[in-house]
């Protein structure tokens, strides 16, 4: 978009008794520009682009809602309206923080995150995916072992568990009500830690979540 004063100078050769075809070759502004200009100086202003509706993917907004909260964030665009959302990689659009309310100055656990009620009725129709993001994105599936001796033998038995870590409280407390949810039991490890180890649990969180990449 030209500036008022780009326009007026290229007026001023048209003024001066410039053709236009002559105007446009010194400035290298296009002849239909300059002859709108002479009906109108001031540029149109921008209309905002409207915010958006609740996605209609939700499914995939449940898992990329799980995403962000575990390790995602949200950045204005230096030279623009919109926003980054930045997930290991990053995707620009104007209107991020509408569809993660969350977002907002300084880190997540510095300050208090809660859904609105449109993002907690998608969380409650797919809450598998929720904790798949919130696992994908902060949490992992590992093996842990340890060593009984029976009948004299000395034997190593592994297990597998799930940790998710996460600095805010909030956070942590989605993503427990949510195992609580689906049926999945767990225990705070601390106040930033929680683990899912029993057998049954693990086996439905395998069942469920994926290999994280």
């Amino acid at each position: 978009m030209y500036d008022v004063s780009t326009r007026k100078r290229a007026l001023a050769l048209v003024a001066q008794g410039r053709s236009l075809n002559s105007a446009s070759r010194e400035t290298g502004i296009s002849r239909a520009a300059i002859r709108s200009w002479q009906d109108r100086l001031e540029p149109l202003p921008r209309m905002a682009p409207p915010f958006p509706d609740p996605p209609s993917d939700r499914v995939a907004y449940a898992y990329l809602l799980g995403l962000y909260l575990g390790d995602g964030c949200i950045s204005a665009h230096p030279r623009g309206s919109g926003h980054y959302l930045r997930i290991a990689c990053a995707g620009y659009y104007a209107h991020w923080p509408h569809l993660f309310p969350q977002h907002g100055p300084g880190k997540k656990h510095e300050r208090r995150i809660a859904l609105e009620p449109w993002q907690q009725a998608i969380v409650d129709e797919h809450p598998w995916e929720f904790i798949r993001g919130l696992i994908h994105s902060d949490g992992c599936r590992i093996t842990n072992w340890t060593e009984k001796t029976i009948g004299g033998v000395r034997k190593r038995y592994e297990y597998p568990r799930y940790f998710f870590t996460n600095l805010s409280g909030d956070v942590i407390r989605l993503f427990t009500d949510t195992l609580d949810h689906v049926g999945v039991e767990w225990k705070m490890a601390n106040h930033r830690n929680i683990s899912v180890a029993r057998k049954a649990s693990v086996a439905l969180m395998d069942a469920h979540i994926g290999p994280k990449y």
